[in-house]
């Protein structure tokens, strides 16, 4: 299958032009590939040099992930970060990353994923807008947060930290992916008590407490792994495609 083909088939899917993103995201085909082609997929959280030789080893050439090559930061290409952009180049990896638009997507977002993921039978409705596009996904709900908290650790497949500040039964809850922690003021402005997220700053959990809600942190990656494997599935099936996750959590 031609790069060029599923690059801008993903670019129509995502809306990558449209969505509002962070200057460092760069959405998009972030490298290119020598022969222009796919014959096999790799999904992955992070585009680090960890990951890029995990994805070689195992004979991918296209690898799709959430934070990708540019998300430290503008860096000179010495060291790790040649040493990446060189192996790609050499075992012909092409890399596509997709931030906000992975996480707020109707349908491969890793918000609404992980939602269906608790199983909760609940109304998923796009919330939380960072530039006037939803990242986030709320419900109206009846779960007690203990329950809450016994499905989120099965859906995560991990530990998960609480701060069990809001109501015992929960009837409003949110979840932004990633590190939202630190939003824990605006959602309860939306009438929000009880929130998911990835982690957040020290803070997050004081003040958490001090206005009454609920908030889990299930870990950044953790809470990211979602959207990257439905969406190699789909191009899977689509395309007719191998693909395999690249596990490599932080811990975070």
């Amino acid at each position: 299958m031609l790069l060029p083909e599923i690059t801008s088939y993903l670019n129509d899917l995502l809306n990558v032009s449209t969505v509002p993103d962070y200057s460092q995201a760069v959405n998009g085909l972030q490298l290119e590939n020598r022969k222009s082609r796919v014959t096999k997929i790799a999904a992955a959280v992070d585009a680090h040099l960890p990951v890029v030789k995990k994805a070689i080893e195992r004979e991918c050439d296209l690898m799709l992930v959430h934070h990708g090559l540019f998300w430290s930061g503008l860096q000179p290409v010495t060291g790790a970060s040649f040493q990446k952009l060189d192996l790609a180049l050499q075992n012909h990896l092409a890399i596509y990353s997709a931030h906000l638009p992975l996480d707020g997507h109707l349908e491969y977002g890793n918000s609404m994923l992980l939602g269906r993921a608790l199983q909760l039978n609940a109304d998923w409705q796009t919330f939380f807008p960072y530039k006037n596009f939803n990242i986030g996904v709320c419900a109206e709900v009846q779960i007690h947060r203990e329950e809450l908290l016994q499905r989120l650790g099965i859906a995560l497949d991990g530990p998960v930290h609480w701060c069990p500040a809001g109501p015992a039964e929960v009837k409003r809850l949110g979840i932004i992916t990633g590190a939202a922690g630190s939003e824990i003021a605006a959602v309860k402005s939306m009438g929000i008590d009880t929130l998911i997220t990835g982690e957040g700053p020290h803070w997050s959990f004081t003040l958490a407490e001090e206005l009454g809600v609920n908030l889990l942190y299930g870990g950044h990656y953790a809470t990211e792994t979602f959207g990257v494997k439905a969406l190699a599935q789909h191009l899977s099936e689509k395309y007719n495609l191998p693909w395999e996750f690249i596990d490599h959590p932080t811990g975070l």
